[in-house]
């Protein structure tokens, strides 16, 4: 405890000593920099809490797993040639879903499912969002939102009653094509040309688990996955993040040629 409280606390510090010194206003005059459309990739590793939609409703507890890794890039762009926060984000990630069933405290039944009182269903996905930001010198906060398509790639099935050759095996009604919407809150660290980001993600699936037929044609079952992830992040800036964009150098280009009288005072901003 007394060493997750230390790590906190540092990483605290350190955001906001990075924070301070984006506002100080003493430094705003010496470090006024022009914001590029730079391109950035990097390596993100996290855990991820999983639970389920069940219709019928189930008791269910939160299923905790670690091992989240993905890799991704990031494209920092203007939205309509106009807001220079926008981006997009994509990638390829590994990850789980999966459930994690608790005693009914008033029947004093554990509910299963095909025997199981826990699965845990291995993940590909690949997320394709809209990245804002908003940056200063050393700190930026990051807001994501988009879709995502994934592949149910196993499943380990636990409990007393599953029988053996069930327990890594898909029945011929479970779906493996998995898809739905995902977002996130985050913030990074920047010292050019490395990034360190920290992102809360969490993903709602549009695909349920097994086809809502499989037991009665009369009666729907369902189970839609509801995930959340933490994971942090090293980016690297493979554009610079400052300086001229490549619109405004042209800018510039077009003006010494055509309107010589105007070079000098193209947007020096890049906003």
């Amino acid at each position: 405890m007394r060493k997750s409280v230390f790590i906190i606390s540092t990483l605290f510090l350190a955001c906001w000593g990075a924070f301070a010194q984006d506002l100080s206003p003493k430094d705003s005059l010496k470090k006024v920099f022009s914001l590029n459309d730079y391109t950035l990739i990097g390596v993100e590793y996290g855990a991820s809490m999983s639970r389920q939609q069940f219709n019928p409703s189930k008791t269910q507890g939160n299923l905790f797993v670690p091992h989240t890794f993905g890799i991704f890039m990031l494209k920092y762009g203007k939205l309509f040639d106009g807001s220079p926060n926008f981006g997009l984000k994509g990638g390829v990630r590994y990850t789980h879903q999966g459930y994690q069933f608790k005693m009914n405290k008033e029947t004093g039944v554990t509910p299963t499912l095909e025997g199981a009182e826990k699965a845990i269903i291995e993940m590909v996905e690949v997320p394709l969002m809209a990245h804002f930001h908003s940056d200063g010198l050393h700190f930026k906060v990051m807001l994501d939102l988009g879709i995502y398509g994934g592949y149910r790639l196993s499943i380990d099935r636990i409990g007393d009653s599953v029988y053996d050759e069930f327990k890594n095996a898909f029945m011929e009604w479970d779906y493996r094509l998995d898809y739905g919407i995902e977002g996130g809150l985050g913030f990074g660290i920047v010292f050019d040309p490395f990034e360190f980001h920290v992102n809360a993600d969490i993903h709602y699936s549009w695909g349920s688990l097994y086809r809502a037929d499989y037991l009665s044609k009369d009666f729907y079952r369902f189970a839609y996955p509801l995930d959340a992830m933490v994971t942090a992040g090293l980016y690297f800036q493979i554009t610079k993040r400052t300086g001229k964009t490549k619109g405004q150098i042209r800018r510039e280009a077009y003006n010494q040629v055509y309107h010589p009288q105007t070079n000098g005072n193209t947007d020096s901003q890049g906003r």
